[in-house]
């Protein structure tokens, strides 16, 4: 299945996306049901979604089946209502990977003129709920704050069960689906603070979000993606998520490790080679540029780079 958010009223509402591109109001597709289906899909929110479990979700490809045959039709909105970013606000922030990547390694390297290569673990840090951008929503920048602002498109994993000290042979029981995240960073200020990752990537608006959710079941392989991002039509990343150092198992069952992962956390994989720190000479984002971030078999992810 294909899942969005949309914005009615100002409010979210969870749909699911038809083969035609039209969105399927789940909360009212299911208001008539009744009995075990009806406790069984009892949300109207993303997050209400993933919490709900396999058999709801089970269920509601019934529904989503259903409709393309015609029934639901009262359910049914037209292609074009306002996307918001698939989990609006993440109850966590979000986790991410850096250094996964050996080309983006060996780019960053060089440009720092230093030679860290690749590391034993993975590398984790986090960007905060009030980081995350809606799809063509701002990507937000402060000139009086930063003049380095980079991207990084990224496989963002969603987890569908909770779980601690996961088995890499399990971790994937615990992926609801996948999206795309725009891993937006302030280099200067991550320099600044030590190298550290939290304070260059968690400024406000620096966290693309989406524009779906497509669940595991319909990922043929997370593993064999293509993954990229251009700049106002500019090819700066290309890559495959078979490139990936840590794979999705090793990064569940690593960042699990006595950390409890819940339903809704958002995981992102780490960036291809393309950044615009590493280029020669470097190739920052301005005010007006147009960022596109796509991954095959999820969609693609625009977003437009204001000064404030």
């Amino acid at each position: 299945m294909r899942l969005a958010t949309i914005s009615s009223d100002g409010n979210p509402v969870c749909v699911a996306i038809l083969t035609d591109g039209r969105m399927l109001d789940i909360a009212k597709a299911t208001g008539g049901l009744s009995g075990q289906d009806a406790e069984a899909l009892r949300f109207e929110t993303m997050q209400q979604l993933v919490e709900a479990g396999p058999a709801a979700q089970d269920r509601l490809r019934d529904v989503v089946a259903e409709a393309e045959a015609g029934q639901h039709s009262e359910a049914v909105i037209p292609a074009g209502a306002p996307l918001m970013a698939p989990i609006p606000v993440p109850r966590k922030n979000v986790f991410c990977v850096g250094r996964n990547y050996a080309e983006h390694i060996a780019e960053g390297d060089r440009a720092q003129k230093q030679k860290v290569g690749v590391t034993e673990y993975p590398v984790f840090f986090t960007k905060p709920p009030t980081s995350i951008v809606a799809p063509d929503g701002d990507v937000l920048i402060f000139p009086s704050v930063s003049e380095s602002i980079d991207y990084e498109v990224e496989l963002a994993v969603i987890i569908g069960k909770a779980g601690r000290n996961i088995a890499k042979a399990d971790a994937f029981d615990h992926v609801f689906g996948y999206t795309i995240l725009n891993d937006i960073t302030a280099r200067d200020i991550q320099r600044r603070h030590g190298g550290q990752y939290f304070k260059g990537k968690g400024l406000d608006g620096s966290c693309p979000l989406g524009p779906v959710i497509v669940t595991a079941d319909a990922i043929s392989d997370p593993h064999a993606l293509s993954i990229g991002l251009t700049v106002n039509g500019e090819q700066r990343q290309d890559g495959k998520t078979s490139d990936m150092i840590f794979d999705i198992p090793t990064l569940i069952a690593s960042l699990s490790e006595g950390l409890t992962l819940e339903p809704g956390d958002i995981i992102a994989t780490g960036t291809p080679s393309g950044v615009g720190y590493a280029m020669e000479p470097p190739k920052f984002l301005k005010d007006g540029d147009t960022v596109i971030c796509e991954v095959s078999e999820i969609g693609t992810l625009r977003n437009t780079v204001r000064a404030v």
